[in-house]
């Protein structure tokens, strides 16, 4: 079935937290972050803010952007995808190699059938033979967390697996739909970090004038990164009717996978 994205939304905590005041609990710097991330704040959810909170405001906004489609056709053969994280919750603030790059919030898309096809292609790889590089080692059992229940990342192997992966699953797309890299408009990816981003870009031979790039002032979102970066860049004007963009995204255990598409 033939269907395009038709409207998105987003939703970050109130609550701010900036380099600097990560810099008074930890030890890092605004400079040591900006320089390695590209991050300069995150937004964190509030005590009683569930994630089911952040996922509903975002999925009203969506649905706001497309208050006169509802009206004017009603809302058959529509579909509501939304990411949202809590990942502040199981950071562990004292480690300056994961409590830096994290933060909360959500976005989401609605997707409707279209006689013209807007997604074009959707890849999707897993491989659990990673899954000790990227991970939540504590588990729950009987009502009781048991291990260490904190993100654990070993940095310079995802940074590796992630820009190779992500590099691969858009080429492809790419192959698939019969077309070269200058069929781009904007590549918008997972939100890891910038670097990444960047690293990424340079392997495909694409400019970074092309890279929607929005974690400076949300961090990685994981899940919710790409459709909040979606709903910065189609709300601001940057992302237009008719352009193609390749969405490449990687998460822990590890998955990844790309969407290709035009808006």
């Amino acid at each position: 079935m033939p269907s395009r994205i038709i409207g998105t939304g987003r939703y970050l905590p109130v609550h701010v937290v900036t380099n600097d005041e990560l810099a008074k609990r930890v030890d890092t710097s605004d400079e040591w972050i900006r320089t390695r991330t590209g991050i300069h704040q995150r937004h964190v959810a509030a005590a009683g803010e569930q994630t089911s909170d952040l996922a509903h405001m975002a999925s009203k906004e969506a649905l706001a952007a497309i208050a006169d489609l509802m009206i004017d056709r009603g809302m058959a053969q529509r579909a509501l995808v939304v990411g949202a994280e809590i990942y502040s919750r199981i950071l562990d603030w004292n480690d300056r190699g994961t409590c830096v790059l994290f933060g909360d919030g959500a976005g989401a898309v609605v997707l409707a059938r279209s006689e013209e096809c807007g997604i074009l292609s959707a890849h999707l790889h897993a491989d659990g033979h990673y899954r000790d590089i990227l991970c939540v080692p504590g588990q729950v059992r009987e009502g009781m967390v048991s291990g260490r229940p904190f993100v654990h990342m070993d940095g310079p192997e995802v940074f590796k697996f992630a820009v190779r992966v992500m590099t691969e699953v858009a080429q492809e797309a790419l192959a698939h739909n019969h077309l070269s890299v200058d069929a781009i408009d904007w590549l918008v990816p997972h939100q890891a970090n910038l670097r990444i981003m960047d690293a990424t870009a340079r392997k495909l031979g694409l400019p970074k004038e092309r890279v929607i790039s929005t974690v400076a002032q949300h961090a990685n979102t994981s899940a919710a990164s790409i459709p909040l970066a979606l709903d910065i860049a189609a709300r601001d004007g940057r992302i237009r009717a008719g352009q193609h963009l390749m969405l490449i995204g990687v998460g822990g255990g590890f998955t990844w996978g790309s969407v290709f598409l035009r808006w």
